[in-house]
């Protein structure tokens, strides 16, 4: 049975039994505590909290989630997957226990020709909490398994909680026996791999306080609605139904994975290591396939940093099975092809997906070839050094860490050209360094997590109702406090000088969302008046006002009017309107594939990311900004429309990637099919009423994102007379018409490149002239000469860099060594440099001249270092230079 069939049969069987199919959301999740979707119950968390009413009394969804915590068993183990699949069925207050059992045990057990699952009953067990006889009677009621595959288990597997105050219960897990073959007799309480668990039962029915553990707290009473949440992992039935070893070689998955075993010439099977890699180039190119079709790209941090570190696990993988160029075409259409039959948009967006994918892999194999150069260059040193005495050759876990964190460099591959060349690498080093590292991002993981409120807070807030927002069509309203939040927990007032969170039945005043920043703006009424500081949406359905109470105090129930700073909401609505005016141009000068992948507007101003790998040439920039400045002068109507999610698509409007949408939509066009976007966001009557835009700054944002951003409306008009002030003074400083300024310049600048270079050249032949004299002072210093001096002021390092040189090749054969220092003038004014070189034959002697470099430099105030035969060193001290030279001579008396 294919898993797209599965999931079908799954969602069929609970619709049909009164259950709204829910469609899964998006592997980024709304919950700020998360960064992704990791269980199938965390769309429905404000409900099973109670924090947001249910729109329904139950519900089934099959979810995709993604896991990256353990992502280091991926390949190892049959059921390790970042990416995965949970469906669910859920009950609101609605059914409970029975109902729970009745559903699971009827669609596992009913035969395939009756739309079942055609799991025979004497494969499955079923577990229960120890202290739950209602569970364990009901399974002897609807189930015909015996009472001893009906296990009793204790709290650490058998019950749910959050860890936290609030819902739990205990659950029941239903299990798939593989046989005798795969482990020992005795069921799930012999915890053996043997038994696959692949439904769990969470009934949630009490209310937990005083919690010291997941399994030490105190039921204070039950919960006022009892729910169900259920969770059967699609993966796992899969690989049981297709009758396969694991996840990694079911229909969606083992494509993948037998293209990567044919690209490198290796046979699935015949090898442990190559076996892993290949499950793991397999589960991580889904993951990929999937986190990109939700609008996640590589970054350096959060989610991107996720998808970054899985695609390059991909190309490492396939590097250390012998594939060295980029293989993510080979590997990318045949994901898409395994799973479009069950997520129809993989292939939708393909192009969109592809070339976020493919660029990512040449970027990475770019970074392996350049961090390859510094490994090379430090196991050279690392097999020198071994020449002088040291027992084994080893590369030091500094600079490993260093290629890691710095070049993105993976251990991995550290590891194994490092042994190929019969060098060592200090894990202990490395190992210390990682984990100084993960300390320092648990810290910072820790202190964001302070710096948010807890949720909770606002879940009788939520339970009032939802906040209208009514600022689309007035700047004032009246309206009444429903709920004070102070230091993060609930008030009944807040009083002058407090910083407060206000929730409102209504409100004008708009909250940061689709890109926009929250309005400015005051909410006043009978003896108070507060000034906004921010407005957020911490919940859906929820706008909470954060303010400064600047006069009088607030109560629950007082009648408060919210104005909306005109000016501000002016300048915001230009900036919007604006950021969809730019993507359309951008779409007409770039083309389709030009997508929008994030935004920020505010009065004034917009920046808007998009999908493109190459910088925009001046003339492309120029082309951009006429487009959307002649769309201004067009006027271009701006019409907005509210309908259904699907009518929405069906007439063009764009979904763009990562944002979120319900099932009734805002719709806006600028010059009718022109710009047709989703937005929820307010904006201005006609085009003309942008202003003007202009495109300040175009840069990278990640291999495959570009970044534009603009000026809009005054803002833009005051930055373009601002540069027609500097023109005007260029031009009368430089005696010349506007029209000559740029030529001027030019000519200037030219000439001045010919007088530096001119000085260069005679300072060199000035120190040049002292390599005699210099040389002359040579002297013996233990197994070498000597050569060492400080010039005084110089030019630049290359100055003295190139005289250094010409000492070092004087020596020829011999063990010579030199070292010279100076002050560097020009925009190095005052900072003082070493530089160090030695001869072949020194360097035979053990003298490096990274280590002379090194300890100069520390004298100096500074750090410095290099490759044994060439370094340099710096500081902040130049009336250190004596001692510094005096400490490298010492250096070379041992």
């Amino acid at each position: 049975m294919q898993t797209a069939e599965i999931q079908r049969r799954w969602l069929n069987f609970f619709e049909q039994r009164g259950h709204t199919v829910v469609p899964s959301a998006s592997l980024v999740s709304d919950d700020p505590s998360l960064m992704f979707t990791v269980a199938g119950m965390v769309p429905f968390v404000p409900y099973l909290s109670g924090l947001v009413p249910a729109p329904y009394d139950r519900a089934t969804s099959v979810q995709k989630c993604i896991r990256t915590n353990d992502i280091e068993e991926v390949g190892k183990t049959p059921r390790h997957g970042t990416f995965f699949q949970m469906c669910g069925n859920f009950s609101f207050g609605d059914y409970f226990k029975e109902g729970a059992i009745k559903f699971a045990w009827e669609l596992l057990t009913t035969s395939e020709a009756d739309g079942g699952l055609g799991f025979s009953p004497d494969d499955l067990w079923v577990t229960v909490y120890e202290e739950d006889d209602e569970a364990f009677a009901l399974w002897q009621q609807h189930s015909s398994l015996p009472d001893d595959r009906i296990q009793r288990l204790g709290k650490d597997t058998n019950y749910w909680s959050t860890g936290q105050p609030g819902p739990a219960g205990p659950c029941s897990e239903i299990f798939f026996d593989l046989g005798p073959e795969y482990g020992i007799d005795g069921g799930p309480a012999t915890d053996d791999d043997r038994y696959v668990e692949i439904w769990n039962l969470v009934f949630m029915q009490y209310q937990i306080a005083d919690v010291k553990s997941k399994l030490d707290f105190t039921i204070v009473g039950d919960l006022p609605k009892q729910n169900i949440d259920t969770g059967m992992g699609l993966e796992r039935v899969a690989f049981i139904k297709q009758g396969v070893q694991n996840m990694y070689e079911i229909d969606q998955v083992r494509p993948v994975l037998d293209r990567a075993a044919a690209l490198a010439g290796k046979t699935y099977g015949a090898a442990i290591d190559d076996d892993v890699r290949l499950r793991v180039i397999a589960d991580h190119v889904r993951s990929g396939l999937m986190l990109i079709a939700d609008g996640v790209t590589p970054s350096n941090e959060g989610r991107g940093y996720i998808l970054r570190r899985l695609l390059r696990r991909v190309t490492l993988s396939m590097r250390l099975l012998g594939v060295n160029g980029p293989s993510f075409a080979e590997l990318f259409p045949v994901s898409r092809d395994a799973m479009k039959d069950a997520y129809p948009e993989v292939a939708e967006s393909f192009d969109f997906i592809s070339r976020v994918a493919y660029a990512e892999d040449k970027t990475f194999l770019r970074t392996l070839a350049s961090g390859i150069q510094i490994l090379d260059g430090a196991i050279e040193a690392a097999v020198a050094e071994s020449k002088t005495g040291a027992a084994v050759a080893s590369v030091d876990g500094d600079t490993a860490f260093l290629l890691h964190d710095t070049h993105g460099f993976p251990v991995e591959l550290t590891l194994e050209i490092a042994e190929e060349a019969g060098v060592s690498v200090d894990r202990d080093v490395f190992a210390t360094l990682m984990q100084e590292q993960r300390d320092r991002a648990k810290a910072d993981a820790k202190a964001k997590k302070g710096q948010r409120a807890d949720l909770a807070v606002y879940k009788e807030l939520r339970g009032l109702g939802e906040t209208a927002f009514v600022g689309y069509d007035s700047l004032v309203h009246e309206s009444k406090v429903l709920g004070i939040v102070v230091d993060g927990a609930p008030a009944t007032e807040a009083r002058e000088g407090q910083i407060a969170e206000l929730v409102l039945a209504e409100t004008a005043l708009f909250a940061e969302s689709g890109g926009q920043d929250s309005d400015n703006g005051v909410i006043v009424g009978d003896g108070f008046e507060a000034e906004v500081l921010d407005v957020q949406k911490p919940v859906p359905g929820l706008i909470v006002h954060t303010v400064k109470v600047t006069l009088g105090a607030i109560g629950i129930d007082a009648r408060a009017e919210t104005r909306v700073d005109a000016d501000y909401r002016r300048g915001a609505t230009q900036a919007h309107s604006a950021t969809h005016i730019v993507h359309a141009a951008l779409r007409d000068v770039l083309g389709p594939n030009a997508h929008q992948a994030g935004s920020y507007n505010k009065a004034g101003y917009m920046r808007l990311d998009f999908t493109h790998s190459e910088a925009l040439s001046a003339a492309t920039k120029s082309e951009i900004e006429e487009i959307s400045n002649l769309a201004i002068r067009s006027n271009y109507a701006v019409v907005t429309r509210e309908m259904a999610l699907d009518d929405a698509k069906a007439m063009g409007a764009m979904a763009l990637f990562g944002e979120k949408y319900g099932e009734r939509v805002r719709v806006v066009d600028i010059g009718g099919e022109w710009s047709r976007e989703l937005c929820a966001g307010t904006h201005v009557a006609t085009a003309a009423e942008v202003g003007m835009i202009n495109l300040v700054s175009e840069s990278s944002v990640g291999s495959t994102n570009r970044r534009v951003e603009s000026l809009v409306g005054l803002e833009a008009f005051q930055s373009f007379a601002a540069e027609r002030l500097i023109v005007q003074q260029l031009a009368g400083g430089l005696r010349v018409p506007r029209g000559e300024v740029v030529a001027r310049v030019e000519d200037l600048s030219a000439q001045l490149r010919a007088a530096e270079k001119k000085i260069a050249a005679l300072e060199a032949a000035r120190l040049a002239e002292r390599v005699p004299e210099l040389f002359a002072g040579a002297e013996r210093v233990g197994a070498v000469t000597l050569v060492s001096a400080d010039l005084g002021t110089v030019g630049s390092p290359d100055d003295l860099r190139g005289l250094v040189i010409q000492l070092r090749d004087k020596f020829g054969s011999e063990p010579g060594v030199v070292v010279l220092a100076g002050t560097v003038a020009g925009d190095g004014a005052g900072k003082p440099v070493v530089i160090a070189a030695t001869t072949a034959a020194a360097r035979d002697t053990g003298v490096k001249a990274g280590d002379l470099a090194k300890r100069g430099a520390q004298v100096l105030g500074g750090g410095g270092g290099g490759k044994p035969d060439l370094a340099q060193g710096g500081g902040t001290d130049p009336s250190q230079i004596a001692a510094a030279l005096a400490e490298m001579r010492r250096t070379l008396e041992v």
